[in-house]
């Protein structure tokens, strides 16, 4: 802007008290108009209407947009001097940090008082782009995410602040301590008002958590204390204790380490509960990185801890953090425990409901038992639990009484014993009133209301409500995570609403596949399961999406080919509420299978001879039932089924080539589970005992002289029992955006025993149990074998450990098996689309010919690590690498006690 232009005067306005200022200029070129120099000089205030206001200097912005934020429009009253209209506008504009000056001009005075007015403004410059020195390519591509930093942007002293402040947290936890950035504003040579940012960073050296040391600890020992610190860990290292008879070594003596360790009189443990000195030490490894964050979480860990052991006074008086001589940081902190108290008498005060025995022995708290009021909070139930509980709250809500509270003062501090009074305010009882449900979109409401233990006109309890949250998470059809349930309580009636809230989820899935093996060579499957399915509206071709779905129904379709040489095809389809009033299951199976490929037993050997084949045909029918006693977690199931296998010139068995046999089987089956989600249990357990039985064809016809195969194989005759046993463990109970990434442990425990009726008959060769591998079915399953899973070993037929079982196939199959497992699992992912979870595992198994070699303890045991994927679509993917511990023998390495399995659409059995 030239001055001639303006020649009037140029007014810069002092922002916080709206004085003016006129600039003094080269009065040879122009002349000041001395009416407008006047508005300054005047004594008294004067008011002014603003005739126009424009704006000039802007790039990017729209006119009208600043006009607005400006706030000074034409008609507006001005007061010079004295008034804020000046200093209120520049403010305006500036706060939106959008320019680096705003300065007002007064281009004319029209007479007798109204002004023209321009707003110059000076925008800051833009962000081009920005560059990060000192670092590696990896951390660049950090740094551009958590930076904030995006081009195009206006570039401002809190932006570039940020951008530090980030860059200096991202470098805090990796464990950088003294870390230096500098940033340069370079102005771009391309593009003008624009710059390119660049940050010169030092993060300097890493540093480590080198020694910790504990003082003022008189009662709790060291060790217990830097247990609690689980983001702050000192250097580990292993100390050697002297044995008790070995002479030492002299004072000043230099021995190496390697042959310290060659001593055998020299022990090596981590920690020994003795008294010996420690003869000599050294690092192993370096700790983690050093986190402020964390050291300060972990100092409150230490407290919490303290308070559990009743030190309820106990504070950190002193913490220091030091560099050592070696460039790490070294943690000292001084405790003072104070004395440790006790629980006193416990006196209850406003309950009527139930008596004062009854609630002592719910809060499990006795006089003399060490104070820990996590424990007492616990005991009164103030917060809900995942599982329920036996608490008073628990108690009290179970009997309708959602308007209960408990609290607990201290009544008496005397010495080391704390006396308390519990409060209770137990209120009215509630009914329920409205079960209202949301968030289901394809899933008829009825489906998920038959699951609901809270019913409309009964009491209110929270074990229903509890259970209720379980069978919609069992359902598979929604989002387990994020199953919602609000009471919300109605105290002028005593009632309450019940709010449940779901996120359905894609529970179908499609089976797309192809494998090569088992003597049949290249396999192609395709399979599709309906989870949510709706047979009513099957003919109604406006419900099909790509199936007719939301009545909670089960169809299931797949079939395997592999051309001539092999074919399967299954349907299934189950009603989990036949009649729809009762938890009655009802299913019905079809299924059909050729296999033309015979294995030659005498030869070992596949012999490809499309006039032989084994086919197996059948159906099933189950129904099963919800049991009332001895609770409702019971269910029965009953089912019979009819398999027809047909042989010709078949050698399957060493005397049946050719014949028709027929099983008609029966099954019934005790189960009870209680596991809180089928994906990923948390909590829980699954029990199931079965009997499927034959009927006794030899012990009704004993007349019946069996001389050929044919007549022995024509009706199969058998009975098999069968139990298996899951536990579900939480090792640990995460808060916060992590409470649902549990750490589980799995117990399992599994047993079969096929008997016969006549002992003048060999034990069924059908129904058998075969061991090892990864429990997916092959062609021997065509015969109604069970296929056990063992981790880390091949298929085996010996039921001696001792003999490695390294071939690939048998050629007999157990009457009786064994199986343990324990596995910990920890989640990876919990989201509904892909569920992901990661395992270790011990697994001991075998099977056995006859009871009489049986033994429980003669087992095969594995160990390994595995990984599971839930994906909606495919079902359940499962990878697992086993060490077969009985393969590792003197010749043979672990590299061939090795075995990767895959598992595909279930758990190994």
């Amino acid at each position: 802007m030239s001055f001639n232009k303006y020649w009037h005067c140029l007014l810069a306005v002092l922002m916080m008290f709206g004085a003016v200022a006129v600039q003094a200029q080269d009065t040879t070129a122009v002349s000041v108009d001395p009416e407008l120099e006047n508005i300054f000089s005047q004594k008294s205030p004067k008011e002014y209407i603003v005739g126009s206001v424009v704006v000039s200097g802007n790039k990017y912005f729209d006119n009208a947009l600043l006009l607005s934020i400006a706030n000074l429009n034409v008609g507006d009253k001005i007061v010079i001097p004295g008034g804020d209209n000046f200093s209120r506008t520049i403010n305006n504009l500036w706060s939106q940090n959008y320019f680096s000056n705003v300065t007002i001009y007064i281009t004319r005075l029209e007479k007798p008082n109204k002004l023209h007015l321009e707003i110059e403004v000076q925008e800051r410059p833009r962000l081009q782009k920005f560059a990060f020195n000192g670092v590696k390519k990896s951390d660049v591509e950090e740094l551009q995410t958590k930076s904030g930093l995006v081009a195009g942007r206006i570039i401002t002293e809190n932006n570039k602040q940020l951008a530090i402040d980030a860059i200096v947290k991202y470098y805090q936890e990796k464990g950088f301590r003294n870390i230096d950035v500098k940033v340069a504003e370079v102005p771009s040579a391309t593009v003008p008002n624009a710059s390119d940012l660049v940050f010169d960073i030092n993060k300097g050296k890493k540093v480590k958590v080198g020694d910790i040391y504990i003082g003022g600890n008189t009662e709790v020992p060291e060790l217990r204390v830097k247990r609690q610190m689980k983001g702050t860990k000192e250097t580990t290292r292993i100390t050697l204790y002297p044995a008790k008879d070995t002479p030492l070594l002299a004072e000043k003596e230099t021995v190496s380490i390697d042959k310290i360790l060659e001593n055998q009189g020299f022990l090596q443990p981590t920690v020994i509960k003795n008294n010996l000195d420690p003869y000599f030490r050294f690092k192993l490894f370096s700790s983690a990185k050093f986190d402020a964050k964390k050291y300060e979480e972990d100092r409150e860990k230490i407290l919490d801890y303290y308070n559990t052991l009743g030190y309820r006074d106990a504070r950190i008086v002193k913490d220091t953090i030091y560099d050592n001589s070696k460039g790490n940081l070294n943690v000292e902190l001084m405790m003072s425990e104070g004395r440790q108290y006790y629980f006193g008498k416990m006196v209850f005060r406003g309950n009527t409901k139930f008596s004062d025995s009854l609630l002592q022995v719910l809060i499990g708290i006795n006089k003399g038992d060490i104070y820990n009021k996590e424990t007492l909070d616990k005991a009164l139930g103030k917060q809900m639990s995942a599982d329920g509980g036996t608490d008073i709250s628990a108690l009290y809500m179970d009997d309708g009484y959602l308007f209960f509270r408990a609290e607990a003062s201290e009544t008496a501090v005397y010495n080391d014993t704390i006396d308390h009074e519990i409060r209770l305010f137990e209120g009215p009882q509630a009914t329920i009133k409205n079960i209202n449900i949301s968030g289901n979109e394809k899933t008829k409401e009825y489906v998920i209301r038959r699951e609901l233990r809270t019913i409309p006109g009964e009491k209110f309890s929270r074990t229903d409500l509890i259970r209720s949250q379980r069978e919609i998470a069992n359902l598979n059809f929604f989002n387990q995570e994020t199953i919602g349930i609000n009471p919300v309580p109605d105290m002028s009636d005593g009632t309450v609403d019940i709010n449940y809230s779901v996120e359905e989820k894609s529970s179908d899935q499609l089976e797309l596949s192809a494998g090569w093996g088992g003597g049949i060579g290249l396999t192609g499957t395709l399979g599709v399961t309906f989870n949510n399915f709706s047979i009513k509206n099957i003919l109604k071709r406006a419900t099909w999406d790509p199936l007719p779905s939301g009545d909670g129904q089960k169809l299931s379709l797949r079939l395997q080919s592999n051309g001539r040489a092999f074919r399967s095809y299954n349907f299934s389809f189950t009603e989990p509420w036949l009649g729809g009033k009762k938890r009655n299951s009802f299913t019905v199976s079809v299924f059909d299978t050729k296999f033309s490929n015979a294995y030659n037993f005498l030869t070992g050997q596949y012999e490809r001879t499309p006039s032989s084949f084994i086919k197996t045909t059948g159906a099933s029918v189950a129904l099963g039932r919800q049991l009332k006693w001895p609770d409702d977690f019971f269910s029965l199931l009953t089912s019979v089924s009819y398999s027809r296998y047909t042989l010709k010139d078949y050698q399957f068995f060493e005397d049946f080539r050719n014949g028709i046999s027929n099983n008609l089987s029966f099954k019934i089956a005790l189960q009870r589970s209680s596991i809180d989600q089928p994906l990923f249990p948390r909590s829980g357990s699954s029990f199931t005992a079965s009997l499927q039985f034959t009927p006794p064809w030899s012990v009704w016809g004993k007349s019946k002289v069996y001389d050929t195969p044919e007549d022995r194989y024509k009706l199969i005759e058998f009975h098999k029992w069968r139990f298996n046993g899951e536990w579900y463990v939480p090792l640990s109970r995460p808060h916060g955006a992590e409470r649902n990434k549990q750490l589980v442990l799995k117990l399992a425990a599994k047993y079969g025993f096929i008997g016969r009726y006549n002992k003048d008959l060999e034990i069924s060769p059908f129904e058998r149990f075969q061991v090892g591998d990864a429990g997916l079915s092959n062609q021997f399953a065509l015969i109604g074998f069970d296929v056990v899973a063992h981790r880390g070993y091949p298929v085996y037929q010996t039921s001696d450990p001792k003999i490695n079982p390294d071939q690939q196939g048998a050629s007999r199959y157990f009457t009786i098996f064994n199986k343990y497992v324990a596995e910990v699992r920890y989640p990876l992912s919990l989201n509904p689309s892909s569920t992901i979870f990661a395992l270790g595992f011990f697994e001991a198994a075998n099977g056995w010919y006859s009871m009489k070699d049986y033994n429980p303890f003669k087992l095969r045991r594995s160990v390994g690590l595995g990984m599971r994927f839930f994906l909606p679509m495919f079902g359940l993917l499962g990878f697992d690498y086993g060490i077969g511990l009985d393969r590792l023998t003197p010749g043979n390495g672990i590299k061939d006690a090795t075995r990767f399995t895959f598992m595909l659409g279930f758990e190994p059995e």
